[in-house]
């Protein structure tokens, strides 16, 4: 007997409602026809009423991306830093949806300095970051390197990589998103985002481990996150995140930057690029990969 597959593209559906929309596009041959495309919109992410700065991302999961890109910042040190975090206006509003609020909580950690050093006056695009405006020094500078795992098979993120595809239904019907997905040293999933922004996407996914931090702290459980998986190349900024969240082994699909070499080597990173399974090119920390 065949499963039913009303279940699967249910799920489907609601793993890319409201994160793509309808276009019309004019093809050779065929004329006027409709496409989907992934959705971009700006979020304004706002401490205590004071906006800190406006991401181009797509729409979902904003409370993982505004925790992930203060944390990546250095402007948080975790997620009880806050008391809630939540989208400004009323449902149904026009506007709701575009701002997203944080609440301190009381003795927050917050790097109020920090933030007026890295404000940004304009909107983020979804691709750029701090991309060239700290020498690889400076980015190293209060990083804590991180704890010392046991080796994993290379064959393992050689699998990991392959597995992001499961878990990119918006790339699936508009081939316009990356996604990020964050593993166990035994290959279990920690958390998996899509967005059009390859570092939105590595933020969520560092906002989510901030969160269930936070739950180990109240004694839950929390698995240890050994590595990061993207399916963009890797630039500076993605190795810095992983970097200060304290991920060992950060993989792409596709090819590192320079900076971000530097910058592994220096923080201690294992660093692999255009990985497929059975095959990678290892940039710095080969010694926490086996079976090479």
């Amino acid at each position: 007997m065949s499963e039913d597959p009303a279940p699967a593209r249910a799920a489907r559906r609601a793993a890319v409602d409201g994160r793509t929309t309808g276009t019309s596009v004019v093809r050779p041959g065929d004329g006027a026809a409709s496409d989907v495309v992934a959705l971009e919109e700006p979020l304004e992410v706002r401490i205590a009423g004071e906006t800190v700065g406006v991401l181009m991302r797509t729409p979902g999961d904003d409370h993982r991306l505004a925790l992930g890109f203060l944390f990546s910042e250095g402007i948080i040190a975790s997620a009880s830093d806050f008391s809630a975090v939540y989208h400004c206006g009323r449902p149904g509003d026009e506007a709701y949806g575009s701002a997203i609020e944080l609440a301190p909580a009381s003795g927050a950690r917050i790097d109020w300095e920090r933030i007026d050093g890295s404000r940004r006056s304009v909107a983020s695009s979804s691709a750029c970051g701090v991309c060239g405006r700290r020498a690889v020094e400076d980015l190293v500078a209060g990083l804590v390197a991180p704890e010392p795992i046991a080796p994993i098979p290379a064959a393992l993120v050689g699998e990991k990589i392959a597995a992001l595809r499961d878990h990119q239904p918006v790339f699936e019907e508009t081939g316009g998103t990356h996604v990020a997905a964050l593993w166990t040293r035994d290959g279990a999933l920690v958390a998996a985002h899509e967005d059009v922004g390859r570092h939105n996407a590595v933020d969520k996914v560092i906002g989510a481990l901030l969160l269930a931090r936070a739950e180990a702290a109240a004694g839950a459980p929390a698995a240890a996150p050994a590595l990061l998986t993207v399916s963009s190349r890797a630039g500076m900024e993605i190795v810095q995140k992983a970097a200060r969240a304290r991920i060992p082994i950060v993989a792409t699909v596709s090819a590192p930057t320079s900076l971000a070499i530097e910058l592994a080597r220096a923080a201690g990173l294992t660093l692999a690029g255009f990985v497929r399974p059975g095959r990678m090119n290892v940039y710095a920390g080969a010694e926490r990969l086996s079976g090479l």
